[in-house]
């Protein structure tokens, strides 16, 4: 070996030394933390810290020595790090002719990592599919409670786990959710699990001041002003919602008098706010209510007048419209606007002028979690409706907040009630489980295989978690959803303690979470989410706006392919629901399965082209069906 080679060979092997003694500190510094472990994640637990030593270096220059004496990156190693480190030290000292006899300290081979990762997604999450190593998890709306072919048709496109969440209706309506699951399962001959997602503290604004009952029937119309689309609505009496992630303008209620009386071709004529003659024929019934189509453009107020005239005329039948929902009111707001967030929950409401433009008060809009107020500073982000609105706390009062607007819409940007609130930067000491989550955890726990914890902060949210499961004698297993930068930051300790129960994972919940760390930083920050939770050996959820287009709107965009795509480096990929979702998990069944051809977590696959001797290059024999 020449003289630069060999003194070049010389510091990588003392780099790799240095990198090996501070995996041996920090494992006799956290072996309390490591005794604690289940016996299951024992190995795991260790190669993490293992993991963590390795990343006090910058490793990059380290790297690309390495890589120009045709060796391989030490980054690449995360499942199996010290293992792989003693190998590449034992190559070296081949190059350099030296084989010193050192004992090997036990430790994760390659082959090892990859069977624990397989073990410990099979326990959380079941079987994979036949083609498909990655998981996909799909949230359930609540016509899965109602229609069980609904289910057994995502079961068939490729569902592994079946999410419910919390948030959204009520126990009963669960309860059928979880029969219909059991029931698709048992006759598709399928073992998929069901997940349940605790609510958790969501932070949203308060409740908008009610706008005037009455609906904007609007049909579609072309350049010329005909109409090209007639408004769609829904007529049932007004205990009968419409079929949810159905696409429809107006639910009009009526009694259940002139409810038997309507049939399919009737016409309902009336006269709207404005004296205007309209008129709506029924198209068609669906369950207990029917769908009728509106060719005028119309404002129906509750109490409006609405005369039946049926499709054989034998007389006519005067009812009048039930009760309206309110019109959704909003709160506009422009750049350098002030808003003032108060704790009481008076309906929030925009800015009032006098005749001459001149400002009488600020608009202003209540919080869900009004103690948060007392944990912010001036000067301090805040961020509304998923980063819509940005602005800056110009005031913090015992009561309320100013607000600068900083950040908005030309035209100004529309701030409606339940629309989430994010302080990325602020202290906010709020516990992972609420009132309401400890309520239902023992749902959860008696129904579902696996909770879905919201929100998670610290190693202190997770203990407070397996305290309420072992106070409900329950064994289930447990996906940390990691959405703020306060656990982005703790992502070790909140591992190390889960460890101590199994089976566990991780939830890159990434709406909350990108804006929590800022977007320009989110990705880097997702990846080493990925990377922490693959030296621990820990399945990872790659999770929010996964084919969102598709799912609600039929139709992907390209970006939202790509994204669906890079999913493949995680164990399990969540789809929240919509009316195409049965498309939208058929898509990403076949995504996945051509993507594992190609990619092995983060790293590159290079399959075998064919005819790459003849200076053709085709993809087609990885095309899936």
């Amino acid at each position: 070996m020449k003289d630069q080679k060999r003194i070049k060979t010389i510091k990588i092997r003392e780099a790799i030394d240095r990198i090996l003694a501070k995996m041996k500190d920090m494992e006799v510094s956290y072996s309390q933390e490591l005794k604690q472990v289940h016996p299951i994640y024992k190995r795991s637990a260790t190669n993490l810290i293992h993991y963590l030593a390795l990343r006090t270096f910058n490793i990059d220059k380290l790297d690309e020595d390495l890589m120009r004496l045709g060796l391989p990156k030490i980054s690449e190693f995360e499942g199996h790090i010290r293992h792989s480190i003693l190998d590449l030290k034992h190559l070296i000292n081949s190059l350099m002719g030296e084989f010193p006899e050192e004992p090997t300290p036990r430790s994760v081979s390659l082959i090892q990592s990859e069977k624990f990762i397989r073990k410990n997604t099979k326990l959380l999450f079941g079987y994979k599919s036949k083609k498909r190593k990655t998981r996909i998890m799909v949230t359930l709306p609540n016509t899965a409670a109602d229609d069980l072919e609904f289910v057994r048709k995502l079961l068939r496109s490729g569902m592994n786990c079946a999410r419910i969440n919390c948030a959204h209706d009520e126990a009963s309506i669960w309860l059928k959710m979880i029969e219909n699951v059991k029931e698709a399962r048992r006759l598709e001959r399928n073992k998929c699990k069901i997940t349940m997602d605790l609510g958790g503290p969501k932070l949203r604004t308060g409740p908008m001041t009610p706008g005037p009952k009455v609906v904007h029937i609007r049909p579609q119309r072309d350049d010329l002003g005909r109409v090209s689309t007639p408004a769609k609505l829904w007529i049932a009496p007004p205990d009968i919602p419409p079929p949810v992630n159905t696409d429809f303008q107006a639910f009009i209620p009526v009694d259940h008098i002139l409810f038997s009386k309507i049939k399919t071709g009737n016409m309902i004529k009336f006269v709207d706010a404005r004296g205007k003659n309209c008129r709506i024929v029924i198209d068609r019934k669906e369950g207990k209510g029917k769908w009728g189509v509106c060719s005028d453009s119309a404002y129906l107020e509750t109490g409006t007048e609405m005369i039946l005239h049926k499709k054989k005329q034998s007389g006519k039948t005067k009812h009048r419209v039930g009760e309206l929902l309110p019109k959704e009111q909003f709160i506009l707001l422009h750049t350098g606007d002030l808003l003032r967030l108060h704790k009481n929950a008076e309906p929030g409401e925009n800015a009032k002028y006098d005749e001459d433009g001149k400002l009488l008060s600020i608009a202003h809009v209540s919080c869900s979690l009004p103690q948060i107020i007392d944990m912010v500073k001036e000067g301090e982000p805040i961020y509304f409706d998923d980063g819509k609105i940005e602005g800056i706390i110009k005031e913090v009062g015992p009561e309320e907040l100013i607000i600068r607007i900083i950040q908005a819409k030309d035209r100004g940007s529309k701030l409606k009630a339940d629309k989430g609130i994010n302080l990325p930067l602020s202290d906010l000491r709020i516990s992972g489980l609420t009132k309401k989550d400890r309520q239902d955890l023992r749902f959860v726990a008696s129904h579902a295989d696996t909770v879905n914890f919201s929100f998670v902060n610290s190693s202190a949210d997770v203990e407070d978690l397996y305290s309420q499961l072992d106070d409900l004698n329950a064994h289930i297993g447990v996906i940390l959803k990691i959405e703020t930068q306060k656990g982005f930051e703790n992502l070790p300790s909140i591992l190390l303690t889960a460890m101590q129960s199994f089976p566990i994972g991780i939830m890159t919940a990434r709406g909350d979470l990108a804006i929590e760390t800022g977007w320009k930083n989110f990705a880097t920050i997702q990846q080493e989410i990925m990377r922490l939770s693959t030296a621990a050996h820990i399945p990872n959820v790659w999770a929010t706006q996964v084919l969102e287009n598709l799912a609600k709107k039929g139709t992907p965009s390209r970006a939202e392919i790509t994204d669906a795509a890079l999913a493949q480096q995680a164990e399990c990929v969540m789809l929240n629901k919509g009316y195409y979702i049965h498309k939208a998990v058929k898509m990403l069944d076949k995504i996945l399965r051509r993507m594992q051809r190609f990619q092995r977590k983060s790293q590159l696959v290079l399959p075998r082209l064919e005819k790459a001797d003849q200076l053709l290059v085709s993809h087609r024999p990885f095309d899936v069906n």
